[in-house]
This record gives C-alpha cells, sequence and structure tokens, in this order.
C-alpha cells in the first residue's frame, strides 16, 4: 500500500483528536513460543492502520496543536548485527524518510522523551487495558509530564479505543479492495476444499487443506483458529480441536478465513460430508439459509445494525415452530427468546483488520445505523445437540452459514457470495 495513505490516515485525525491532546498507540512485541523461537510477528491492528510499519516494539504519539497533527514513532534502533540475524531495521531516518512521521527516535529512549511531549497537554488518549503493563507506563508518562510543571492543570487518562475504532469502522477504498481479496482468496478455497473432501478425511486433515489452499493463493496466515466441526462437535460455538474422523452420514462445518496484508476474511458452511443432505438435515439448513438470506438483506445505509439480528431470530423461530421443534405462538415465542437454545449468538461482527474488528455498535445511546464503508459477518445458525429435548432425528445437527456483506450507498455487496450455500449446489458441487 502507498504509504501515503498513512501519513494521510494520521493527518485526518485532526478531525478526531480535540485540541491540544495527545493519542498514543503502542505497537506488538514479540512473542515467543518456546526457548528463543518467536512466533511471527503480527503488528497491532490500529498501529499498523496508520502507520504500515511492521517492527515489533515500537510506538507512535499524535498530538493536535490545533492546526496540524505531529506523527512521532520510536523505532528500534539500528543494529548491524541483529540485521543479518533478523533482517532490515528502518531505524529513525528510515521511518521519516520512508514512512513518512514527523519524527522518529529510537525506542530505548520512549521513557525519556514521552513526558516532554506530553508536557502541556491537556488529555492523554490510549487502548486502556489492551496491552499488559501499558497502563501503568502512561500513568508514570502523565505523571513525569505533570511534574515538570506545577502550574500546569493535570493530564486527563482517556480510553482512545472509540476514538480509533469508529475511525476504523469505516473502511476506504484501499482497505475494500485488500478485504475483496482475502475474501475471494477464502471463496475459492472453500470450492477446492468441498469439492476435494471425502468421508475418509478427518477434521484435521480439512484444515490442512484449508490452509494450503489460502496460502497458495497469498493468504499465508488463517485470520483466526478455523472451526472444523464434523456431527455434533459443530455445536459447539468455538470448536477448535479439529482432530476427529468425519462420519459419511455427518454435516461438516467450518468456519475459516484467511488474512491477506493484515485484512481478515470470515466464511462458514456447513455441508454434508457423504455429498447428499439428509431429510432433516436439509429441513434445517434452509431455515439458517432462509435467515441469512434475509438478514443480509437488512444490511443497508439507514437501517439499524440490530434489524438484522431481529430478523434472523423470527425467521429461524418460525421455521423451528413449523418442523414442531417449537410449539405455540409465533409471536410469543420469539418476545420470550424460545430460539436462544437453538441460536444463542449474535447475527454478526465487525469485520476488517481484526476479524472482530473494533468499532462501537452504539452511538448516542442507540444502536448504531449502517453507513457506507462498513462491512460486518452475518451468521445464522441453529445448533441441536444430543443433550437437548426434541426428537431423535433433529439431534446432532449444527449448521451456520456466514457471509461478509460491504455497505454501500446504495445497498450491499455479498463479498463471500463466490461460497455455494444453495443446497442443491453445494451438492452438485461435492458430486
Amino acid at each position: 500500500m502507498d504509504k501515503k495513505i498513512y501519513k494521510n490516515r494520521r493527518e485526518s485525525l485532526i478531525n478526531h483528536l480535540p485540541i491540544n491532546c495527545a493519542l498514543i498507540v503502542p505497537g506488538a512485541d514479540l512473542q515467543y513460543r518456546n526457548s528463543d523461537a518467536a512466533y511471527n510477528l503480527r503488528q497491532e491492528s490500529s498501529f499498523y492502520y496508520f502507520s504500515g510499519f511492521c517492527e515489533p516494539s515500537s510506538l507512535m504519539v499524535f498530538v493536535n496543536n490545533g492546526k496540524t497533527i505531529d506523527s512521532i514513532i520510536f523505532v528500534p534502533p539500528k543494529d548491524k548485527l541483529k540485521e543479518i540475524w533478523d533482517g532490515y531495521r528502518a531505524g529513525p531516518i528510515g521511518a521519516v524518510e520512508d514512512y513518512l512521521f514527523d519524527q522518529a527516535f529510537e525506542n530505548n529512549k520512549i521513557d525519556e522523551l514521552i513526558p516532554e511531549l506530553l508536557q502541556g497537554i491537556e488529555k492523554v488518549f490510549y487502548p486502556i487495558g489492551k496491552k499488559e503493563g501499558f497502563d501503568q507506563k502512561v500513568i508514570d508518562w502523565t505523571c513525569a509530564a505533570n511534574s515538570k510543571d506545577r502550574y500546569m492543570h493535570s493530564i486527563d487518562i482517556i480510553d482512545g479505543s472509540s476514538l480509533v475504532g469508529n475511525m476504523r469502522l469505516i473502511k476506504d477504498d484501499h482497505e475494500i479492495e485488500i478485504m475483496k481479496h482475502a475474501c475471494n482468496i477464502s471463496a475459492e478455497s472453500y470450492i477446492e476444499v468441498m469439492k476435494a473432501i471425502t468421508p475418509e478425511d478427518n477434521e484435521q486433515s480439512v484444515e490442512a487443506l484449508f490452509l494450503y489452499e489460502f496460502a497458495k493463493r497469498g493468504g499465508r496466515f488463517p485470520a483466526y483458529n478455523p472451526i472444523i466441526a464434523g456431527g455434533e462437535n459443530a455445536c459447539v460455538l468455538h470448536y477448535i480441536e479439529n482432530n476427529q474422523d468425519l462420519n459419511s452420514s455427518d454435516l461438516l462445518l467450518v468456519d475459516a478465513g484467511c488474512e491477506f496484508e493484515m485484512y481478515a476474511s470470515d466464511i462458514t458452511r456447513t455441508f454434508p460430508v457423504g455429498g447428499k443432505f439428509s431429510k432433516e438435515q436439509l429441513a434445517i439448513y434452509k431455515i439458517v439459509l432462509k435467515a441469512n438470506k434475509a438478514a443480509s438483506d437488512a444490511v443497508k445505509t439507514g437501517n439499524s445494525i440490530m434489524e438484522p439480528q431481529l430478523i434472523s431470530e423470527k425467521v429461524i423461530t418460525e421455521g423451528l415452530l413449523e418442523l414442531g421443534i417449537l410449539s405455540g405462538d409465533l409471536d410469543s415465542l420469539h418476545s420470550e427468546g424460545a430460539f436462544k437454545n437453538f441460536y444463542m449468538h449474535k447475527i454478526g461482527h465487525w469485520l476488517g483488520l481484526d476479524v472482530h474488528d473494533v468499532g462501537d455498535y452504539m452511538e448516542d445511546g442507540e444502536y448504531m445505523k449502517f453507513k457506507p464503508g462498513m462491512i460486518t459477518t452475518i451468521e445464522p445458525g441453529i445448533y441441536i445437540s444430543s443433550s437437548m429435548d426434541v426428537e431423535e432425528k433433529w439431534k446432532g445437527i449444527g449448521i451456520r452459514i456466514e457471509d461478509d456483506i460491504l455497505v454501500t450507498k446504495s445497498g450491499n455487496i455479498n463479498l463471500t457470495a463466490k461460497v455455494p450455500s444453495d443446497p442443491s449446489e453445494i451438492e452438485a458441487l461435492m458430486a
């Protein structure tokens, strides 16, 4: 991505960060798997959003002086020996010349220089509680800044999560193109796996196949731990053991998506291991599919973000009532929440640099309304475990169908529509 895009995002903070206030954004540190073997660095998402910079243990400070935003970054120092072993470091000079920051310093000067940067500032915004030990660091820096001039007012510390999160909530054109590509990688991978799967597979081999299909298309990492849930395992919402054999009569619920250039995709499909839905599986599947389509249609500019939720609840309640799994009056069942035994999660979440992306769901005391540039998942489901008080024929069926929906000025775009969700199309693909 053009580094000017990150500079423009930093400059746009002048519209969000109050005058004479500072925003501090910490980057990610290296995490070690064991001994001296580190995990691949995954930069902190908000840090990346404003910088595009992917070296560990870095930190940014932004100050609104009333006319412009001053952007300061602290980065690992140049070190010839470490660069031989671990690769190139930009250093402070590179951070200014290549990443277009106003000022840059070595990260070993953070404790010395940040109190000076904060002197005279009225408020400091930062993501409270998001990085272990960082809250105390900010307190120490602000106390040090306050002590430099006893006649100045004390600096207030404020959670900056919403300030940054609501900027990230609206995706720009460059982000949308990246996310379209991430979704396309995942969609193509789903199609290949659905064509290849056999009853001789197990959950782990299916997971391995997804990771391979992601990687060979450019999505080296999954956006989250894939859920590969055969049979009743699908009734465990965050099942990640992925170690059981598949049965030809079972459904397989797969919730998987790649990460591409730091941006997530998130798709769920449920399909028959043996290639054909049973009568009972198909009946439940059609209810979930109807809920998915109706809820997706409600993702429109100006609609409440709760409208898809309510629609999905009513469609699922009505479907379960028609099958005799629920009994009673439709409106009463919905208002009582009878569906919650079978559909216990929300309809979706924001999607972006994080799979459960930042951004508020409430605005001025009410549920937020959809705006162009938002991307949300729509993922209704029905889960009937063997412990539930239903007819035996329904037990062990867990189904979820999830798509990634981009809000536009005139409606929406399903970024994951390429993956079949129609049961007849799935059966034809797996034949």
